[in-house]
């Protein structure tokens, strides 16, 4: 096996992951639909598998992938252990492929913007020397590679995985955020038939019929950011600026520090308007928000904070501004600290379209903590009805 065939070996293999039934809870075949989001760690692949060189007879893979997400890892492949890899992210929405062997290290990006919420059929093959990856039957990126290191033939184990890397991040000529929000189906994989072996703590979710821009909260966890490393104070007349956009229930956000707790949200989803009243820390307060705001703006001044133009607490013993350049938690759909009895009852249930602090959308994927229930970059388009 010549080191071009290796490289489209490494490019196609893993996509022999999709989800299916018919094995064991550990196992995922080649058949079906498989969501790549909801992980529980940014690294570790939501499932891998191995087989030896020597059974590879096919190297061309075609399969769908649709997704809203700019940026992470689709799939990862490698032999020697290692030694030679190859990983296909996205960037900007654009195809990416790295591939490190012997005295190659590679990084190159091209093609159309994959992130537009459509499946895309994509294809990926050899011809010679140059592996291409095909988007919708047009050939969009095509990679060339020679080295004088590499071996004529080949022995022992390919490995792939899904969704992250088995080889240290460090690795990478171009860094880039691994978590993906992501639906693939309907793949044809090598000549193949191993069974995936999915990670422990990986709970495949069933992926939206139809999907929209957003952030979805299904009503179960939260995201939370440390305010040090989002945007800070531009003047002190302006003040601090947080906008929500989109169609929800719940508490909306939460601010806190030592101390203090501050909560703009709903505690009773079946009513209209209700204040939040209970597991607050002392010195909290609490502002309630119509059921289904379409926009929520929430204002930090330096004694002072406002939501959606009403200033709802005044304060000379605190200054917000110093407290958030320090560090306070900003959080999105829930209270962290309440009990799981408030919490299954209290977290945000629907699609935040979009989130700007100072102006900059804020991606999920950046989050201090996010829990695996919640879509990063995706929403169901029935999500608005299922509020009513």
């Amino acid at each position: 096996m010549n080191y071009f065939k290796e490289a489209v070996i490494l490019l196609l293999g893993p996509y022999l992951i999709l989800l299916c039934r018919g094995v064991s809870s550990d196992q995922i075949s080649g058949k079906g639909v498989v969501n790549l989001a909801h992980r529980q760690s940014k690294w570790t692949p939501l499932m891998q598998t191995s087989a030896n060189l020597s059974d590879i007879t096919s190297i061309r893979s075609y399969f769908e992938f649709r997704t809203l997400d700019p940026e992470g890892a689709i799939f990862y492949g490698d032999t020697k252990e290692g030694q030679d890899w190859f990983v296909l992210s996205l960037r900007d929405g654009i195809p990416e492929m790295q591939i490190g062997k012997a005295d190659i290290l590679v990084s190159i990006k091209g093609g159309r913007k994959l992130n537009d919420g459509a499946w895309h059929l994509l294809e990926l093959r050899s011809e010679g020397k140059f592996v291409v990856l095909e988007v919708n039957n047009k050939a969009e990126l095509v990679v060339g590679l020679h080295s004088n290191l590499t071996e004529d033939e080949l022995t022992g184990k390919i490995r792939l995985a899904l969704g992250g890397m088995l080889v240290d991040k460090q690795k990478l000529f171009h860094p880039f955020e691994p978590e993906m929000d992501a639906c693939i189906r309907g793949g044809h994989w090598l000549n193949l038939s191993t069974p995936w072996v999915r990670d422990s703590t990986w709970e495949p979710r069933p992926c939206f019929s139809e999907i929209k821009r957003g952030s979805y909260f299904p009503g179960t966890g939260v995201a939370m950011f440390n305010t040090s490393d989002l945007p800070g104070i531009k003047t002190e007349e302006a003040g601090i600026t947080v906008e929500i956009f989109g169609s929800w229930t719940g508490t909306t956000l939460s601010l806190q520090s030592t101390g203090f707790q501050y909560v703009v949200g709903e505690l009773d989803v079946h009513k209209d308007v209700k204040e939040v009243q209970l597991g607050l820390k002392e010195g909290s307060e609490t502002v309630a928000l119509p059921r289904e705001p379409a926009t929520l703006t929430f204002t930090i001044l330096k004694h002072s904070l406002v939501v959606n133009s009403k200033p709802e607490l005044k304060t000379e013993s605190l200054d917000f501004f110093t407290m958030w350049k320090k560090g306070m938690l900003l959080t999105f759909g829930g209270v962290p600290g309440d009990s799981e009895a408030e919490k299954s009852t209290h977290y945000l249930r629907g699609c935040l379209e979009k989130i700007l602090v100072q102006g900059q959308v804020i991606d999920l994927d950046r989050a201090l903590y996010k829990h695996t229930a919640v879509s990063s970059h995706s929403c169901p388009t029935e999500a608005i009805n299922e509020l009513t």
